[in-house]
């Protein structure tokens, strides 16, 4: 990808600070998926040939990749919330007027919003509990709730992005899944 493609991947059409913040997470989005994907391959890849080349495994492969599955599907929420790309139950939605559809849609981006920052207050205080355990993971020794430390973080950056959405649909006269995604159906979608 180019500099200028990479800049429009990034690019947030919100307004002043809020699209500083928008650009900025989509970049810690981008770079939190690649890294854990590229690090998760290299990982497994590793493990592989150690064991059918060398008689040895990695003892810390199984941890190591548990802990990057947590990164990638806690950093893929809030960029599939990005990306409009989110599950959606819309045959009643569909059929509504378009003012309809446009209060509908922020009220379910707020009501996301709010759910999502709760599930990150629910999420920290289960990392408390995990800590005062004192848990290690046996091969890495590291503190068990350090793998979780990723949960809130992908929550609270969701809640943001849905949050993001709701003021997007307020400021503009079009419908956004996201603050990047009309709504509409792609012309590569087919119907079954």
């Amino acid at each position: 990808m180019t500099a200028e493609g990479e800049r429009k991947e990034h690019e947030s059409g919100l307004p002043g600070i809020l699209g500083i913040i928008d650009s900025g997470l989509s970049r810690f989005e981008s770079f939190a998926l690649a890294v854990g994907v590229l690090l998760m391959a290299f990982n497994t890849v590793a493990n592989v040939v150690g064991r059918f080349i060398f008689q040895h495994s990695l003892f810390f492969s199984e941890e190591l990749n548990r802990i990057l599955i947590i990164l990638i599907t806690f950093a893929g929420i809030s960029y599939a919330a990005r990306h409009g790309r989110h599950i959606r139950m819309s045959a009643i939605y569909d059929g509504l007027s378009p003012r309809i559809r446009k209060i509908l849609m922020i009220i379910i981006a707020a009501i996301t919003a709010l759910s999502m920052f709760a599930l990150c207050y629910f999420a920290v205080g289960y990392i408390q509990k995990v800590a005062s355990s004192g848990r290690v993971l046996p091969s890495l020794q590291i503190p068990v709730y350090w793998i979780f430390l990723w949960v809130p973080v992908g929550f609270f950056v969701t809640g943001v992005q849905y949050a993001l959405t709701a003021y997007k649909n307020i400021i503009e006269d079009d419908i956004y899944l996201s603050t990047h995604v009309l709504e509409g159906y792609d012309e590569s979608e087919v119907e079954v």
